[in-house]
């Protein structure tokens, strides 16, 4: 699949240099027209029947295997979840954290893992994005460690396989880097994934990978985790990670999802590697960027003007980006459906507002 052929899956982009995965990607064409054909389906056929949850149960299936393909781990090892703070909730209430205990964080953490951390009862001790403040700040009572592999404000990548050397549980927030740099599990115990992000798949759509499923009590049972049930609600859990599966994901999402999934080529990493390095080469000369280089895919730079006003000249420019809020930082997402043209596009914009600052 050339270059070209990959990009018109995508009809946004015909329109817009649409530099925002870290929060939505671009949706394939091939994912709405699965969708609607389900949806269509439903319509004239009814959502019911042994053969329609079969057919249902084997795309789950074959979404938890699409999953494990981008962690490269395995299918038993995959959960299907609506989002990654859903996965950060799993895993929390498994664990069983309580107010004499301790969970280690940066102070760089996206609110959908800092919530179940602050709702988990633990203490949450937050340091710097550093992998030496993270290690040096654990102690006896210490019982897990929670980031993000890709920091979502900054773009840097951490080091997963050093912050093991402690011996303590990992629980990892991957929604900006799982689909977006090539897989690394590194040390963790658990690594979420946001689907609607790098994936591009539809909301409401993640995963997560939970390396022995049968080390972490399941704390928030659903009726797509059990294998059988007793009256007074004692179950069987399901075979693997499928007993932390979070509940149902309709047949409509899931479908577009699949078709999601097998629109990325095998060069993915590399492009959006190249794209997020070549953003970052043209943005230099105009902006401090953050980012420390070859970290990400995300590209975060502070302007010399208002972020906000930036963001919505950009967006008249058809150049769709965000700002970070409290952080007087503009992020651009570079994925491998990037061209050299929107990051012109970007840059002129930039420079814009840099000359009339």
């Amino acid at each position: 699949m050339t270059f070209e052929e990959a990009r018109s899956q995508f009809p946004v982009l015909e329109r817009y240099a649409y530099l925002q995965a870290g929060s939505s990607g671009p949706l394939p064409q091939a994912a709405v027209d699965a969708a609607r054909a389900w949806l269509g389906r439903d319509l004239e056929q009814g959502r019911s029947g042994m053969a329609y949850i079969e057919e249902l149960g084997g795309l789950r299936e074959r979404i938890r295997a699409g999953f494990a393909a981008v962690l490269d781990a395995s299918p038993e090892q995959i959960a299907l979840t609506d989002s990654t703070t859903r996965g950060c909730q799993i895993v929390l209430a498994g664990i069983g954290l309580g107010p004499e205990d301790e969970v280690v964080t940066t102070d760089e953490e996206h609110f959908g893992l800092l919530g179940p951390l602050q709702a988990s009862g633990a203490r949450v001790v937050v340091v710097d994005a550093d992998e030496a403040a993270l290690l040096a700040a654990v102690t006896p009572q210490t019982r897990l460690i929670a980031v993000s592999h890709v920091l979502w404000t900054t773009g840097q990548k951490l080091d997963l396989a050093r912050l093991k050397e402690t011996g303590l549980p990992v629980l990892v927030d991957g929604a900006q880097s799982a689909g977006a740099i090539p897989p690394d599990l590194g040390g963790a115990d658990f690594y979420t994934l946001s689907a609607q992000k790098w994936l591009c798949g539809p909301e409401p759509t993640g995963g997560l990978f939970v390396r022995d499923p049968s080390r972490l009590p399941v704390g928030l049972p659903t009726y797509f985790g059990q294998a059988g049930h007793e009256p007074d609600g004692a179950y069987a859990p399901r075979d693997g990670a499928r007993r932390f599966d979070s509940g149902w994901l309709s047949g409509p999402v899931l479908s577009g999802l699949e078709a999601s999934l097998a629109c990325h080529p095998e060069w993915r990493y590399e492009a959006a590697a190249a794209m997020a390095a070549r953003c970052r080469d043209l943005l230099e000369p105009l902006v401090e960027v953050v980012t420390p280089p070859g970290h990400s895919t995300l590209v975060s730079f502070r302007p010399l003007g208002d972020p906000k006003e930036l963001v919505a000249s950009l967006d008249e420019r058809g150049v769709i980006v965000r700002d970070l809020p409290r952080r007087n930082l503009v992020r651009a997402s570079c994925g491998w459906w990037t061209s050299e043209d929107d990051l012109e596009r970007l840059t002129q914009g930039v420079r814009a507002q840099t000359q009339s600052a």
